[in-house]
């Protein structure tokens, strides 16, 4: 933008930036009477109407030439200095410098009408359309304001209480005030009850009673949150008041511990801010809309609620018990289905919270450097929902069982176990260190479900490391009939937790058309095989469907590193790193070698030291020393292979020793490194944009 302002010559107005927003109402035969002034046209038919408000030079070339007279001015001016400018450069320096300061001056807001036929399915308009702008009468800004009406609960919501903040912070107070408040304001406050005033003289507890009978039904709505456990505290409003003022002055709201004589009462100041946090914004949300609901016949149909970070001081249960009721808590009793409602628009980090949501109601920012700038995209997870039919209830359940925190990880690395999930952040630490500072999920998903997220990775556009195992198997001839003793043939579900072999093969083996087509090709899968068994395959599905896309050993073995990630024209990042042939030192010889699993690798490539008799707990051990690399692997296939060993014994044993005394897989390695190479390139493309200052 500050190369305009220091061009010369032509530009067009939309060379300088402008925000906008599309706001779509659906709305119902009923209440048509509510949105005659953005209608499209008199001959409109549907359920959805919208406006667009956009933020807007008044007049481009006016603002470009006040902005370049002030400039000029300006510099003329520090020219004229006794010992000249120097290094100082007055203002304007820029024109985004001129446009912080003149904004207001140079900017309006414009309303259009939007008609809903000239978008697709995904709001997007249609090329060529251009939106009739709303005349003034009545304004733009009335009509919205007459359809919604705005609040908004900031995160900082400042429940210190201020009698213990050092200077007396006036920004603080406490719950008492809070609710004292909403009394004043919202509820039946009977200053004409004579026979109330009459017994606030007459006895303390007919005030209590009196209080109770008013804040009855918010402190029942409280109650039905459902604060977890038996013992904990309930509210109860009690007088700390000079009846000569009852309106004026404060109520207090006490802790309750226990039942009749031995209850104990406690002032609000004596509880977490959690639970304090918790009432304050349920309070201040009902707060928000008995104000929207007593504007009566001013009153817009939508009451639109932003609620910024509710996880402040909550935890997971309490964030959990807040997203969960928010909804119930807004229904209006008699109104439910009717043409006033209330939404609420939560800006949130809390995977707690997503958790109870699911995926449609989120909307997810994706940030992107774009050259020099920074571009925000805004991805609807409903719409993914809706493309995503095969794939998304499994990837539903399995985010809310395990992670919600993908969505808010700078990269994403996807684990064949529990054995990985358990050793990755300590072969961070070894491999690529600077990985410690981001945001990485770790979702363990194994071989056979790792595919399943392919959709879900590319929609978010998630830098991703996928570790897997390369899970080679023998093939079988076309005419076994799986009636031999061999025990080690198996035939599992490909989408059973524990699956690494199936049955039939889905495909032909070969990607040779002409190979695909002899009946030999169509052939089973047999046992567990070392990787250098002669015709061996994977029964990985994410080697097999996703990268590199590959099915025989030899292939795997054989494509480029560029061929085990996508292509950087693409807009996502992924790479899958798994078992290859690495360099194996034994007994004097050495081989290039690769193991099926990581304990196969990684016992492979720190060979002398799992042989140790004192590292015997890792399971890795052979009771006979192997006389060379080839029987070294035969070894270790057959012992992670059999029923007896215990892969999270395996997995403890190395957390427990001496980081420096064993080295990351080769595979793993070079897969956190890549990792590392993304995320920094991210950040150093971030850097220059801010650098920029454009």
């Amino acid at each position: 933008m500050d190369k305009i302002g220091e061009g010369e010559g032509e530009f067009v107005e939309t060379d300088l930036p402008t925000i906008s927003v599309d706001l779509w109402f659906e709305v119902k035969e009923e209440d048509l009477y509510l949105v005659i002034p953005i209608l499209p046209s008199t001959d409109w038919s549907g359920t959805l109407v919208g406006v667009r408000a956009e933020l807007a030079p008044k007049n481009a070339a006016e603002l470009i030439q006040r902005y370049r007279s002030a400039r000029d001015d300006g510099r003329a001016k520090a020219d004229a200095l006794a010992d000249g400018p120097g290094e100082y450069l007055p203002w304007p320096k820029s024109l985004s410098a001129y446009l912080l300061r003149e904004l207001q001056r140079e900017y309006e807001l414009r309303y259009f009408v939007l008609d809903h036929a000239q978008f697709d399915e995904k709001f997007q308009a249609l090329e060529g359309y251009q939106p009739s702008p709303l005349g003034n009468d009545p304004s733009g800004a009335s009509v919205l304001r007459s359809l919604i009406k705005v609040d908004s609960l900031n995160a900082q919501r400042h429940l210190a209480d201020p009698s213990t903040m050092p200077g007396g912070n006036s920004r603080s107070e406490d719950l008492s005030k809070r609710l004292s408040r909403f009394y004043q304001r919202n509820l039946d406050q009977r200053q004409d009850d004579h026979q109330a005033l009459k017994a606030l003289f007459e006895s303390e507890a007919r005030l209590n009673e009196h209080l109770a009978e008013v804040f009855g039904d918010t402190l029942e709505r409280l109650r039905r949150l459902g604060y977890p456990g038996l013992n904990n505290p309930r509210l109860e409003i009690k007088s700390a008041l000079n009846p000569a003022s009852i309106m004026t002055q404060d109520a207090r709201v006490h802790y309750v511990v226990g039942d009749g004589m031995q209850a104990l009462r406690l002032p609000d100041t004596y509880n977490g801010l959690g639970f304090k946090n918790l009432i304050y914004m349920v309070v201040e949300v009902l707060d928000l809309q008995e104000r929207w609901k007593a504007e009566e016949e001013h009153r817009a149909p939508l009451h639109l609620i932003f609620i910024e970070e509710p996880e402040a001081h909550l935890h997971a249960q309490l964030q959990q018990v807040f997203i969960r009721n928010i909804l119930d808590l807004l229904a209006i009793q008699g109104e439910v289905g009717g043409s006033f409602a209330s939404q609420t628009i939560i800006t949130t980090h809390s995977p707690h919270i997503l958790y109870e949501r699911g995926f449609q109601p989120i909307r997810y920012f994706r940030r992107e450097p774009l050259c020099n700038d920074q571009v925000t995209n805004v991805l609807n997870l409903s719409a993914f929902y809706a493309q995503e039919s095969e794939h998304r209830d499994f990837l539903q359940r399995y985010l809310k069982i395990t992670h919600c925190d993908l969505f808010f990880s700078d990269a994403a690395v996807l684990v064949e176990g529990n054995v990985e999930r358990l050793l990755l952040p300590i072969m961070i630490s070894k491999a690529a260190t600077s990985l410690r500072s981001s945001c990485i999920c770790i979702l363990e998903v194994g071989g056979a479900f790792g595919h399943k997220f392919k959709s879900l990775i590319e929609f978010l556009g998630i830098v991703t490391l996928i570790i897997t195992d390369v899970d080679s198997v023998t093939l079988l001839p076309a005419d076994h009939d799986g009636d031999d003793d061999d025990d080690d043939e198996l035939e599992l579900d490909v989408d059973a937790p524990e699956a690494r072999v199936v049955g039939e093969l889905d495909e032909p083996v070969t990607n040779d058309p002409a190979q695909a087509a002899n009946p030999a090709a169509s052939r089973r899968y047999g046992k567990k095989c070392l990787p250098g068994e002669p015709e061996a395959v994977t029964s990985n599905q994410t080697l097999i469907k996703w990268l590199p896309a590959k099915r025989s050993i030899d292939d795997l073995f054989a494509v480029t590193e560029q061929e085990m990630e996508t292509s950087r024209d693409c807009a996502t990042r992924v790479r899958v790193a798994y078992q290859k042939p690495a360099p194996v030192a034994w007994n004097g010889r050495n081989a290039e070698l690769a193991g099926r699993t990581l304990e196969e690798a990684f016992g492979l490539e720190n060979a002398v030291w799992c042989q140790r008799q004192e590292q015997k707990g890792l399971g890795l051990r052979l009771r006979r020393a192997p006389a060379s690399p080839e029987t070294l692997a035969e070894g270790l296939h057959k012992r992670v292979s059999g029923d007896k060993f215990d892969k999270t014994r395996f997995a403890l044993g190395v957390l427990s020793a001496r980081p420096e005394d064993w080295q990351v897989p080769a595979y793993i390695r070079d897969g956190l490194i890549w990792l590392k190479d993304e995320i920094d390139l991210e950040v150093e493309a971030e850097m220059d944009g801010a650098s920029t200052g454009e």
